[in-house]
């Protein structure tokens, strides 16, 4: 199990407003956790990008996620682990947006995947019960493989009176 520290948090002025604050990494932590829905923003091996919606579960630090091993996003991850994930209330005046960059770790560990797999029912739903064995997850049928993306670097955008946060870990 990896443990979660306490990152930089610095309120970036120069898009804040005049009065706003910081954003504390808990609140932060806790959209990260909350959200229902998030897009990962990958590289192919030609450059373009590659937006993709997914669900994900904040655990041990990190957002942790799954594909199948055809699908685009598992093939430019397995050429470049360097990805973001964001998710907010795609609102203009209200809400918290969030940013988290870092690189994609697969997770092979059937204990560890017992535990996201756990992580997802107890988020979405026994729709999303996944079996663990040979390091995967399977689910009628197919294969997803599981990464976990540990922050790097965060950003929280906050709306109404506007605040930009980032955190480095």
């Amino acid at each position: 199990m990896i443990t979660e520290h306490e990152p930089q948090t610095a309120l970036d002025t120069r898009f804040s407003s005049p009065d706003a604050t910081a954003i504390a990494w808990p609140e932060g932590r806790a959209g990260l956790a909350a959200a229902e829905l998030y897009w990962l923003s990958t590289v192919r091996r030609d450059g373009r990008p590659h937006v993709t919606p997914l669900i994900a579960v904040w655990l041990d630090g990190a957002l942790c996620f799954c594909t199948g091993p055809a699908e685009q996003k598992a093939r430019n991850l397995a050429h470049n682990p360097r990805c973001a994930l964001t998710t907010g209330a795609g609102v203009l005046r209200e809400g918290l947006d969030l940013v988290v960059e870092g690189a994609a770790e697969p997770v092979r560990d059937d204990a560890t995947l017992r535990r996201i797999a756990a992580a997802y029912v107890e988020k979405y739903g026994e729709e999303w019960t996944f079996q663990v064995r040979d390091g995967a997850f399977h689910h009628e049928g197919h294969e997803a493989l599981v990464f976990r993306v540990a922050p790097a670097t965060a950003f929280g955008f906050r709306k109404g009176e506007y605040g930009q946060t980032r955190w480095r870990f």
